[in-house]
């Protein structure tokens, strides 16, 4: 069991390396281009990302007992399409799990 001061150390020490993750590309290239790879990564990170997070979330679903993966599957078709209507990823992700939630209310599963 860990102690409560060890405990706060980590935490202290979680919020250090956070800030320094976050500080340090600002410190490095503050004054000069960034490199070529780190621009396609900042490009292509956050997509690719939210796309392992998305196919990863269907890997739970029991295909083969009710509601056979429906409420999963209507909610990733509503985020896909709400996302391409209004190409806002905050309304699409809370409307797609506003319906999933109630999807699975409603068939009480």
């Amino acid at each position: 069991m860990t102690s409560l001061q060890e405990a706060v150390v980590g935490v202290f020490v979680m919020a250090a390396v956070i800030l320094a993750s976050r500080a340090l590309p600002f410190l490095l290239f503050s004054r000069r281009k960034a490199p070529a790879a780190l621009s396609f990564v900042e490009r292509y990170m956050p997509p690719v990302a939210m796309t392992v997070l998305a196919v990863s979330s269907f890997a739970t679903i029991r295909w083969i007992e009710f509601p056979f993966g429906g409420p999963e599957v209507l909610a990733g078709i509503a985020v896909a399409l709400v996302h391409l209507w209004k190409r806002n990823a905050l309304l699409s992700i809370f409307g797609g799990t506003g319906l999933y939630l109630l999807l699975r209310f409603l068939l009480k599963t």
